[in-house]
C-alpha cells in the first residue's frame, strides 16, 4: 500500500507519482490542507476546492476517493500511512522555498517512521538545476537558457491508470467547500478541453495576436496548470502536434512553447536562488526611491486610476481572477513606473487575487518589470498605458467590457477620455504620464546596476 500525496498536481493523467505508485498495487491517494498555505487568498482557494472536488468525482468511478487531512503535513501523512497499514509515501516536487522545506521534513519523518518517501518530477517540463550554463551556476537571461531547454529530451504524457485499488473505510475529513464566486469549470476533464479548444482555435493567430486585449487570444491553461488539473507534458505534447501536423501553426507553437520555457525559467530562478521571493535577484546599488502612496496603490487596486486599460484589467483581476500576460505587464509597469510603488505590494496583490498565483512566476515577472530581476525590462522602459489600450485593445471593446462607465465612448477615444471632456462618474488620470515618466526615468536612473 503506497500513500499518495497531492498537491499541485490534482490529475490522474499523466501524474508520475499516482502512475509509479499504481503500477506497483493498492494506493491512498491523499491532500492534506496545510493552515501555513491555506487561507490567504479566498478564490484560489476556493479554485483548488473545486478542482479537488472534480479529482474525487474522477477517483470515485475508478473505486477510489481522495482522503482529506487537515494539519502538519508530515505528521498528517504518517498518520494515513499507519491506518491504511501503508509502507510508502510518494508525491511529486513542488520547488517553491516553502515546499522545499516542507517536503525535506515529510521526507526525513516518513524515514523516522520507517516509511520509503520518493519524490517525483512533474511541475516543470524540465526540472530546476537540469540546464545549467557550462560555467557553472544558474540561468539569469532568457535566450541561452530557452536554447539549452529546447535541446532537452521530452517525456511524452502517460495516460490515466483504470481502477484503483485502494482502502474505502478510511477516514477522511469533508471537501473544502469552493469559494469566491464566479470561478471557470475546474478539474481535469474541463482542463482537456480548454487545451483542446486553444489548439483548434487560438493558437493558429497566437503568434499574431496573444498581446490582444479584445480577442480570446491566449489559453487560459495557467490557472489549470497551477493545481495541476493538466501537466506541462500534456500541454506542450498537445501545441506540438498541431504543428507538426500544419506548417502554418509551426511559428505560432514554437511561440507559445516559448511561454511554458518562460515558466520553467522563473522556476529555476527561484529553485536556485529562494531569497528572490522577497529580494531582488539584481540588487541596485542605490535603492529606488519608492513612494508610500496608500491613496494610489488603492486606486490602482480596484481599476480607478483614471487611465482606461489600466481600469479596466485591474476590474477584470478583481472580478476574475485571471489577467491576459499583456495586461499583467502594463499594469505592473503602472504602479512600479507610473507611481513608483514597491514591487512587492503588486506581486501581494496579485497573490490574493489571481487563481494561478504562483510565487516563482509572479515574483519573478514582477522583478522583471520592476527592472531588478532575471533579463529584466530596461528601466527606462516605461509603457503608456494609452498607447498599450490603442494598440492591444484598438476597437476599445476590452475597456468598455470592464469600465462601463465609458461605454458611450466611441472606438480608440474611450483610452483617453479627457480627450473629449471625460465621461460622468470616471476619475481624471491620478498621474500626468509625462510627467511620471519623468519622475520613474530619475528614479531608476539613481539606481545604476551591479549586473548587466
Amino acid at each position: 500500500m503506497i500513500v499518495v500525496w497531492l498537491r499541485r498536481d490534482l490529475r490522474l493523467a499523466d501524474q508520475p507519482a499516482l502512475a509509479a505508485a499504481v503500477a506497483r498495487g493498492p494506493v491512498v491517494p491523499v491532500f492534506v490542507v496545510d493552515p501555513r498555505l491555506h487561507g490567504r487568498a479566498e478564490r484560489r482557494d476556493g479554485w483548488i476546492a473545486a478542482a479537488l472536488a472534480s479529482l474525487d468525482a474522477d477517483l470515485r468511478r475508478r473505486g477510489a476517493r481522495l482522503v482529506v487531512r487537515r494539519g502538519e503535513p508530515a505528521a498528517e501523512l504518517i498518520r494515513v500511512a499507519r491506518e491504511a497499514g501503508a509502507s510508502r509515501v510518494w508525491w511529486n516536487r513542488d520547488h517553491t522555498p516553502y515546499a522545499r522545506q516542507r517536503d525535506l521534513a515529510v521526507d526525513a519523518a516518513c524515514r523516522a517512521a520507517g516509511l520509503e518517501p520518493r519524490a517525483f518530477g512533474d511541475a516543470t517540463l524540465v526540472e530546476p538545476g537540469d540546464v545549467t550554463p557550462a560555467r557553472g551556476g544558474f540561468y539569469t537571461v532568457f535566450t541561452p537558457f530557452y536554447r539549452a531547454w529546447l535541446a532537452r529530451d521530452r517525456v511524452p504524457p502517460a495516460p490515466a491508470p483504470g481502477r484503483l485499488a485502494t482502502l474505502a473505510a478510511l477516514d477522511t475529513l469533508p471537501l473544502p467547500e469552493p469559494t469566491g464566486g464566479g470561478l471557470p469549470a475546474a478539474g481535469e476533464a474541463a482542463a482537456r478541453a480548454a487545451l483542446g479548444a486553444f489548439v483548434e482555435g487560438p493558437l493558429a493567430a497566437y503568434h499574431e495576436a496573444r498581446d490582444r486585449l479584445d480577442l480570446e487570444s491566449t489559453s487560459r491553461l495557467s490557472y489549470h496548470l497551477r493545481v495541476g488539473a493538466i501537466s506541462p507534458r500534456q500541454v506542450y505534447a498537445a501545441v506540438t502536434a498541431v504543428a507538426e501536423r500544419s506548417a502554418a501553426l509551426r511559428r505560432a507553437a514554437e511561440a507559445f512553447v516559448r511561454q511554458l520555457a518562460w515558466r520553467d525559467f522563473f522556476v529555476q530562478i527561484l529553485w536556485h536562488a529562494p531569497g528572490t521571493r522577497r529580494l531582488p535577484l539584481r540588487p541596485p546599488d542605490v535603492a529606488v526611491p519608492w513612494r508610500r502612496d496608500a491613496e494610489g496603490l488603492a486606486a490602482w487596486q480596484e481599476g480607478r486610476t483614471g487611465y482606461p486599460v489600466v481600469d479596466a484589467a485591474m476590474r477584470q483581476l478583481v472580478t476574475t481572477g485571471f489577467l491576459p500576460n499583456r495586461a499583467r505587464l502594463v499594469v505592473a509597469s503602472f504602479l512600479v513606473k507610473h507611481l513608483l510603488i514597491d514591487w512587492h505590494e503588486g506581486d501581494r496583490w496579485f497573490m490574493r487575487q489571481l487563481l494561478d498565483g504562483d510565487p516563482a512566476l509572479n515574483g519573478g515577472n514582477w522583478q522583471w518589470v520592476a527592472s531588478v530581476g532575471a533579463d529584466a525590462m530596461p528601466a527606462f522602459r516605461v509603457f503608456n498605458p494609452v498607447t498599450q489600450g490603442k494598440r492591444f485593445d484598438p476597437a476599445g471593446d476590452y475597456v468598455r467590457r470592464w469600465v462601463p462607465e465609458l461605454a458611450m465612448l466611441p472606438g480608440a477615444r474611450v483610452h483617453a477620455p479627457w480627450e473629449v471632456g471625460g465621461a460622468p462618474g470616471y476619475p481624471p488620470p491620478i498621474v500626468e504620464h509625462g510627467e511620471a515618466r519623468r519622475r520613474a526615468l530619475a528614479a531608476f536612473g539613481a539606481a545604476p546596476r551591479r549586473h548587466t
